[in-house]
C-alpha cells in the first residue's frame, strides 16, 4: 500500500504532538515528535548551565553538540515513543514550563537546526511517517504530500498549556503561562533560520473551536484523498 509522508506544523500549544499521534496511529505510520528533540537539547544546555534567564553561552553549546545522542524509545503501556537524551528518559523533564521558557531561543541556534534537521530526514526516508514541528513542510520534507497547518487564537492556546501543566502537578500561573506562549510565537516567527511559516501548499486548521474529535476526522479526511 502507498506510504506518504504527513508534516504537522503550527503555533504552539496548538495540539499538533496530540494530533499526530492520532494520525500515527490509525495509519499504523512512525510517529516523530520534532519538538521533544529541541526541548531535549535545551535541557542538555540548562543541565550543563549554558543557558538561564540572564545569559545563553551559544558558542559553548555549538561546541558540545557532539555530546549529545537523542532517541526515541516506545513505550507500550503508554502507546508512544519518549525521549532520550544521552541514554536516560527525559520525557518528564522535557515538558516543563521551564524548558519552554528556553527552548525558542535554542531552536534559533542554526547548528542546532542542522544537525536535528539531518537526523528527522534520515527518520523519515522511507515515508510511512507523520511529523510535527515549525518547519517541516518548508525546510525538514518540502516534498511531504500532505502538509497540515495548526493554528489557534493565543488565549486558548494558553488555556490547553495551563490546564496541562496545572493537571502534572505543575504550580504555574495562567498570566505567566500565557507570556510564554506570546514570546515563543514572536521567536518562531521572527529567526532568521527557518522561521515558522505556512508552507504555500499546506492546509491550514483554526482549531480554536475545534474539538479533538473533528479535527481528527477533519484530518483523516485529508489522509484518505491523498492516498
Amino acid at each position: 500500500m502507498k506510504k506518504i509522508t504527513i508534516a504537522i506544523d503550527g503555533f504552539s500549544s496548538t495540539g499538533k504532538s496530540t494530533l499526530a499521534k492520532q494520525v500515527a496511529k490509525k495509519l499504523g505510520y512512525v510517529y516523530v515528535d520534532t519538538g521533544a528533540m529541541y526541548r531535549a537539547v535545551t535541557l542538555f544546555a540548562m543541565q550543563n548551565n549554558l543557558i538561564d534567564a540572564f545569559e545563553f553561552d551559544k558558542e559553548q553549546l555549538i561546541k558540545r553538540l557532539p555530546e549529545i545522542n537523542l532517541k526515541f524509545q516506545f513505550n507500550s503501556q503508554l502507546g508512544f515513543a519518549e525521549m532520550y537524551l544521552n541514554d536516560i528518559n527525559v520525557e518528564k523533564q522535557i515538558r516543563t514550563l521551564e524548558v519552554s521558557n528556553f527552548v525558542s531561543q535554542v531552536a534559533e541556534v542554526s547548528e542546532v537546526r542542522a544537525m536535528l534537521v539531518k537526523q528527522q530526514q534520515q527518520m523519515g526516508k522511507d515515508k510511512g511517517v507523520v511529523m510535527d514541528g515549525r518547519d517541516i513542510g518548508t525546510v525538514v520534507f518540502p516534498d511531504a504530500e500532505l502538509k497540515i497547518f495548526m493554528n489557534a487564537s493565543p488565549d486558548v492556546r494558553a488555556q490547553r498549556r495551563f490546564d496541562e501543566l496545572s493537571e502534572k502537578g505543575q504550580l504555574v500561573s495562567y498570566d505567566r503561562v500565557l507570556e510564554n506562549v506570546l514570546q515563543r510565537d514572536y521567536i518562531d516567527t521572527h529567526r532568521e533560520d527557518s522561521p515558522l511559516v505556512k508552507a504555500d501548499d499546506a492546509v491550514e486548521i483554526d482549531n480554536s473551536e475545534l474539538t479533538r474529535e473533528a479535527q481528527f476526522q477533519k484530518v483523516l479526511q485529508l489522509v484518505e484523498a491523498k492516498l
